[in-house]
């Protein structure tokens, strides 16, 4: 019988009609678990996509405009791979075959993309550099974007989304990521072998026991063999700690033969990543050559060697230097194994039910392997006198995690906290109280680390700045005064103000002869990327006494050097007879400052230093011009917080002591040149 319009029903289930099965939503099953609106709607999180889009974005930009904040940087990998790449170049004697240091594969792997520069830029030298850098900033979104998801799908939603903010805005990850350093690599390679080892070890998960060791091994033999210790947690992991399996006493032998095999044959395929690295590294020095091994020999087995020649530093370097580029997030990583210990008092739940059963892992011990790897790092460099900023690089994703661990159990002890005088988890779910917390967490860190960012560029930007000058208006205006500047071809098209400005071929410059030199602050030469071809640069003598680089052999006139087509520079395996691994100073790296034409140098006038082998050349009027001057940071007479952090104004700025960096024009010199290449250019119109 139908049913008129609007006229409502019932209907009664009969015998045989089976209820609909109520779909459940989705629980966390990662090793932390939330205690309360354990049914709500998942809190956002970007996908892997997106999360890489605002990575790159920011890496992108660091990558562009960031500083070189390590003179090793520069003479240890970006003038080797200029040398490979242009030619010609600094050399250190790190790179000599007679101590053979520093690994050509790891160089190597950053030709392609001086080679895609090269052509798509029209062999611009600047060019090459950004793209070398830009390749390193994708390197480090890719893997710590792999982190963040892995941290989200087996940790817990809200400790992956604390990491990915931590990761993006921080001043840490704004120097290390697009640094061309082995230590930057190490961090890359580390922190892919970090995200797989999250997944929990076990018999069913072979391919995490794989990829892991891989991964850690690249990091050490094509990188820096000292971050294998950041593998140390997963070794102890994978050899003695159930983790994802439950074995019943009757197994455990046959259990821990399998774990034993399984990672020393693992091990043993990574032993195979030795094979290309020495090989190529014994074609560029000419000899056989395993530099993972000697660069554990020079630092740890030498006596009356090793890093301490270049200075010692208090214990607590790193603990101020990570406070300056991490803030409050330096804390909270500092707290990760205790916060553990206290979750397991007051909210044991945090971490699932266990029944502390012998035949399987208690999820606290297997998320303390997760939290140690930080603590191992920061011990084991502390423990040693010399210390550098660059040497904490490999563990900087693994403090964010830590960081964003202890955010989240902090804000589980105040659910607790919460629920137990309130006695209502509903009203705990339905208050802002928690999540102000962690915004607040997140917004002073991000708002710090924009500052210090901030104040890098601001403060220390002047010696990259200074560079781009010489190569943007000094060098085109010698040309132009000379006749040499190239004409443009004139266009019939009519100019838009969004046109890009004719590039000014340089090449004429090497008719000059010019040199560009550095005194004091040679340790801030940014490389030959960023300098002209045509232009030599070279040292003069200051108050330094240690041993600055050489020169490359440009040109191997030497018949004893075995030349081969594998290899593309043979003048990488002459032994240079004026480099030592003690430091000591060489006279022939120096030239007199009255050969120079340019010279880069930092003034103060507040607080001037006059020495005999420092004088004050930017005051120097009848001898050196100033081209150009920027700004330079007095961080000796400054006040500690206005110099470590940057707030718009003038007030902030003037609490701040300022000097000018400089590049000053040797009058004379720069004066003969030019009219000797006047004098060239009218008798070739002749």
């Amino acid at each position: 019988m139908a049913s008129l319009p609007g006229t409502q029903t019932l209907r009664f289930r009969g015998p045989n009609d089976k209820p609909k099965p109520s779909v459940a939503k989705k629980k966390h099953d990662g090793i932390l678990q939330d205690q309360i609106r354990r049914t709500a709607k998942l809190p956002w999180s970007p996908s892997f996509a997106f999360a890489l889009r605002m990575i790159l974005l920011v890496r992108v930009s660091g990558a562009m405009y960031s500083n070189i904040d390590d003179c090793d940087e520069v003479y240890n990998f970006w003038e080797p791979l200029h040398f490979l790449d242009r030619g010609y170049g600094f050399q250190t004697w790190e790179t000599s075959p007679q101590y053979a240091i520093r690994s050509w594969a790891y160089i190597l792997l950053h030709i392609l993309p001086t080679s895609i520069a090269r052509f798509l830029a029209r062999d611009q030298k600047r060019v090459a550099f950004f793209a070398v850098r830009i390749f390193l900033a994708v390197l480090s979104s890719i893997t710590e974007v792999t982190l963040y998801r892995k941290v989200y799908e087996r940790v817990n939603h809200r400790v992956g989304r604390y990491l990915f903010f931590i990761l993006l805005f921080n001043a840490g990850m704004w120097n290390a990521s697009a640094a061309f350093l082995p230590s930057s690599f190490a961090m890359y390679t580390g922190t892919l072998a970090f995200a797989c080892s999250i997944i929990p070890s076990s018999s069913r998960e072979s391919q995490r026991t794989l990829y892991a060791t891989l991964l850690y091994a690249t990091g050490a033999i094509v990188g820096w063999p000292f971050a294998l210790a950041l593998a140390i947690p997963f070794v102890i992991e994978e050899l003695f700690v159930y983790s994802g399996d439950k074995v019943p006493a009757a197994s455990r032998l046959t259990w821990m033969v399998k774990r034993w095999t399984r990672l020393f044959g693992c091990g043993a395929i990574a032993a195979v990543l030795l094979i290309p690295v020495v090989s190529i590294d014994s074609l560029a020095y000419g000899k056989f050559a395993v530099v993972p091994f000697n660069i554990v020999r020079y630092n740890i087995l030498s006596s009356d060697r090793g890093p301490d020649l270049y200075g010692t530093s208090p214990w607590n370097f790193y603990l101020l230097n990570l406070l300056l580029n991490f803030n409050v997030i330096l804390p909270f990583a500092l707290l990760a194994l205790p916060a553990l210990a206290v979750t397991a008092v007051v909210d044991k739940n945090r971490l699932g039910q266990f029944k502390g059963s012998s035949e399987e892992s208690s999820p606290f011990t297997v998320l303390a392997l997760r939290l140690s790897p930080f603590y191992l790092w920061l011990g084991i460099l502390t423990a040693q006198p010399h210390k550098e900023e660059r040497f904490m690089f490999p563990a900087y994703t693994m403090l964010c995690f830590n960081a964003a661990v202890t955010v989240y159990l902090i804000r589980g002890w105040m659910e607790t906290a919460f629920v137990s005088v309130t006695k209502s988890p509903y009203r705990a779910s339905r208050t802002s109280i928690f999540s102000t917390f962690t915004l607040s967490v997140l917004t002073t860190t991000t708002v710090l680390s924009a500052s210090r960012i901030a104040a890098n560029w601001k403060y220390y930007h002047a010696p990259l700045s200074v560079v781009n000058h010489f190569e943007a208006q000094e060098l085109p205006y010698l040309l132009n005064v000379t006749g040499m500047l190239p004409v443009p071809i004139p266009s019939t098209r009519r100019r838009n103000k969004k046109d890009e400005e004719p590039r000014i071929d340089l090449t004429p410059i090497k008719e000059f002869n010019l040199t560009l030199c550095y005194g004091k602050e040679w340790y801030r030469f940014p490389g030959h990327y960023l300098v002209p071809d045509g232009i030599r640069v070279e040292f003069i003598k200051s108050e330094f006494e240690g041993l600055l680089p050489g020169h490359f052999p440009e040109h191997s006139t030497n018949n004893n050097i075995v030349t081969t087509t594998w290899w593309p520079r043979s003048e990488t395996r002459i032994v240079p007879q004026d480099q030592n691994d003690l430091n000591n100073e060489e006279p022939s790296h120096y030239i007199p400052a009255s050969s120079c034409s340019y010279l880069i140098d930092v003034d103060f006038p507040s607080h001037p230093s006059n020495s005999l082998q420092e004088p004050r050349y930017a005051v120097q009027n009848d001898v050196w011009e100033r081209v150009e001057c920027q700004p330079f940071l007095d961080a000796r007479n400054s006040p500690l917080l206005s110099r470590v952090l940057w707030l718009p104004g003038q007030k902030w700025r003037s609490m701040n002591v300022w000097g000018d960096y400089c590049l000053l024009k040797n009058r004379q010199v720069v004066a003969d040149k030019v009219a000797k290449v006047k004098q060239l250019e009218q008798s070739k119109g002749v």
